[in-house]
């Protein structure tokens, strides 16, 4: 499937557009999930391959607004702890990508979603506190998450969740490193030669006021709900389209 907007209707970009606004008000309360909420509805009308590029650069510019305004309340030595191995995974999930069918891509996907879906519904949680040791394998595993889904942040969230007591601490950390996971996959994207397609990097930017209005969104939002609540009600949509997902793959 080549990644040309002439196939952009009214009807691909209406539900492109209402996937984006939701995903980014996800992230604008907490801080990850992007790929979640909008790889289904995306995948509807584009290759896993050009997907993850896609919202590798529309998170990398929501991160960024957010660390800017946030970022000195960041855990600096977790971040330390955490982005080489995060580095390294990436490198190991973009390799498979890249090499990857699309069409397994897209099982592997929908089992993914199902499964995040799942294990957030379930409400499990440390009930421990991390010792600095577990940062190997979260980083590396959520590196290969990242490279391959576009969202990592779930894996980091349970080993942060587990480091830092302070709620907004974890909460920055959390935004803090999924810009640098995403500034990092952006630069493994253009070294592949993957933005030399540059209608991805024409989508990003057309659908970058909805992304800015789903973000924005989101802040207002978390004033009247709080984020459990929320997230439980976004976590049984993404649950149904991981579902809808695998059975696209098996009715193929």
């Amino acid at each position: 499937m080549a990644l040309d907007l002439g196939w952009l209707t009214f009807g691909s970009g209406a539900v492109i557009c209402v996937a984006i606004a939701v995903a980014y008000l996800v992230f604008g309360m907490v801080g990850f999930g992007t790929a979640l909420v909008a790889s289904p509805a995306l995948a509807l009308y584009l290759p896993l391959a050009k997907i993850v590029p896609l919202l590798a650069l529309m998170d990398m510019l929501a991160a960024m607004t957010n660390i800017y305004k946030d970022g000195r309340k960041a855990d600096v030595q977790e971040l330390k702890r955490l982005v080489p191995l995060m580095v390294v995974g990436s490198l190991v999930g973009a390799a498979i990508l890249l090499k990857t069918r699309p069409e397994v891509m897209l099982l592997v996907l929908g089992i993914f979603v199902v499964a995040y879906s799942l294990y957030s519904l379930s409400k499990f949680s440390p009930k421990r506190k991390f010792n600095p040791g577990a940062a190997v394998p979260f980083g590396l595993v959520g590196g290969v998450f990242s490279a391959l889904f576009g969202s990592g942040g779930f894996i980091y969230a349970i080993y942060l969740s587990g480091r830092i007591e302070q709620k907004e601490g974890m909460r920055v950390t959390q935004t803090t490193l999924i810009g640098l996971s995403t500034l990092t996959r952006v630069i493994l994207f253009l070294l592949a030669g993957v933005y030399a397609e540059t209608s991805i990097v024409l989508l990003a930017l057309v659908l970058l006021p909805v992304m800015l209005l789903g973000v924005n969104a989101g802040r207002r939002i978390t004033l009247r709900l709080t984020r459990d609540q929320f997230i439980k009600i976004i976590n049984v949509v993404v649950l149904c389209s991981g579902v809808v997902l695998i059975g696209r793959y098996l009715g193929q």
